[in-house]
């Protein structure tokens, strides 16, 4: 009875469905997050009689042959990578992109991570860091008699002080872009690191060779769209729900061939 085996494999697909909706769902309001989307294959076929091969009884050649199939895996959970809604905060290290492309910050262990969320914070020293503490590369140091700081969309930081009304420029913020940007490896914290699948890096300018351009004072929101993902979550309801009907009427199909005198 391969119905309860194939079922299964549906149930726990349609498992995997939902665990992913439910992730977008939660993270509705994160900045920069994009939906991700459980993507499925079908396993492999069970070849009762091969199509093209030779009929033993009159030597004709079957045109479809017998195919069983023997269930669904998961193939991929992928990025849709989208543009979030700007929200305007205000703050002066706060920055959104608009556009293509990653700002980079330095982890911990010495390796480079990436990220959308331009949440930026000053640390003790002045370093501009994430919410996590992660100094944004390359770095920029903010002196402490700082009266403002500007940015604008090419990137370019400037500090204003008391007795330099011109401003001074404090660093270049940089963006980063991939050739497969869905093939970066999430971290948590919205952050993604690089991969085999990413490629390596193209670093350059905001607003130079396809890279989106800042915008100080704003924040990217989520590219979550509550209706479809409700929507979705529904679907895969109906469709566990499908599959434990199978399971029940194989079962019931297996009782009754016990019963069988």
């Amino acid at each position: 009875m391969r119905a309860l085996k194939i079922a299964a494999t549906g149930m726990s697909a349609q498992q995997m469905r939902v665990e992913t909706t439910s992730n977008n769902l939660a993270n509705m309001n994160t900045t920069g997050y994009n939906t991700r989307r459980a993507e499925f294959s079908d396993l492999h076929y069970q070849q009762i009689a091969r199509a093209g091969s030779v009929s033993a009884t009159d030597g004709t050649v079957l045109p479809t042959g017998i195919q069983l199939g023997l269930g669904v895996r998961p193939a991929a959970v992928t990025v849709e990578l989208a543009q979030g809604a700007l929200a305007r905060t205000g703050s002066d290290l706060d920055i959104a992109i608009e556009g293509a492309g990653y700002l980079e910050v330095l982890m911990p262990s010495g390796q480079s991570a990436y990220t959308r969320d331009g949440s930026m914070k000053r640390s003790p020293d002045g370093v501009v860091v994430t919410s996590d503490g992660y100094p944004l590369q390359p770095e920029i140091v903010i002196p402490q008699d700082a009266l403002s700081i500007s940015i604008n969309g090419a990137g370019e930081v400037w500090a204003y002080f008391r007795d330099n009304p011109q401003g001074q420029q404090l660093g270049q913020i940089t963006m980063a872009n991939f050739v497969n940007a869905k093939g970066l490896e999430a971290l948590g914290s919205n952050l993604f690191a690089e991969t085999e699948a990413s490629g390596p890096p193209l670093v350059s300018n905001p607003g130079e060779d396809g890279l989106g351009t800042v915008r100080q004072g704003y924040l990217e929101g989520s590219s979550v769209d509550a209706v479809q993902e409700v929507t979705e979550l529904i679907e895969a309801q109906r469709g566990y729900e499908m599959n434990a009907k199978v399971i029940s009427a194989a079962d019931q199909m297996m009782a009754a061939l016990t019963q069988v005198r």
